[in-house]
């Protein structure tokens, strides 16, 4: 990536219609002032547009647009991988509202083996304080690793629900948000999405 012929920089910034964005030598424009912005989240960062009670660098630190942008979603501080950062308020509502059921694939690391009943638990459901919680899918994978997939995104469900059949979280990574994927992006790397993509993979409807 990068602005007006230099490599893009954290800290960075963008001023949409004025400077060159550049994506493997391809120019990028925004269509309609809505920009839509894949991000690999690193752990330590705050899925938040603005600092509360909780302190910490926030996610749109990463990226370089003076534009105003927010996060579709949340991961929580100790979570990595794809997070969905835009302007577009129905694209975010159709991304994380539970009605709308979008896909949500996370890799997740744990401090052990999950016997086969605990994954059978697991994959049946369990219960949260908050209700009842039932991934759409559950796979292992590697020793002590795990694929989860999930079409809601309660606060730190994941996590809650491994606690809930007795294994903690080591490392909690998202990998897929409907039909786009986190692919080769490093932590705190990030890519704008033109239109064409986030119709084909995130909202048929967006213009």
């Amino acid at each position: 990536m990068q602005v007006n012929g230099r490599p893009a920089a954290i800290g960075g910034r963008v001023r949409p219609g004025e400077d060159l964005v550049e994506l493997d030598g391809r120019s990028v424009h925004p269509k309609s002032g809505r920009l839509v912005v894949a991000l690999n989240k690193p752990a330590g960062f705050l899925s938040a547009c603005r600092r509360a009670r909780e302190q910490g660098r926030l996610v749109t630190e990463l990226v370089p647009f003076d534009e105003r942008l927010y996060p579709a979603g949340r991961l929580d501080r100790d979570s990595e991988g794809l997070l969905i950062l835009t302007n577009c308020g129905d694209l975010a509502q159709r991304l994380t509202h539970p009605g709308f059921a979008k896909e949500k694939e996370y890799r997740v690391w744990l401090d052990r083996r999950p016997t086969d009943d605990e994954l059978a638990r697991l994959e049946r459901g369990v219960r949260l304080d908050d209700g009842p919680a039932r991934p759409l899918s559950v796979v292992r994978s590697g020793a002590r690793g795990l694929r989860i997939v999930l079409a809601e995104g309660r606060k730190r469900q994941v996590r809650r629900m491994v606690e809930a059949i007795g294994c903690r979280v080591i490392r909690l990574q998202r990998v897929r948000i409907a039909g786009l994927e986190l692919g080769r992006l490093a932590p705190g790397e990030w890519r704008l999405l033109d239109a064409a993509e986030v119709r084909d993979k995130l909202w048929t409807d967006f213009a």
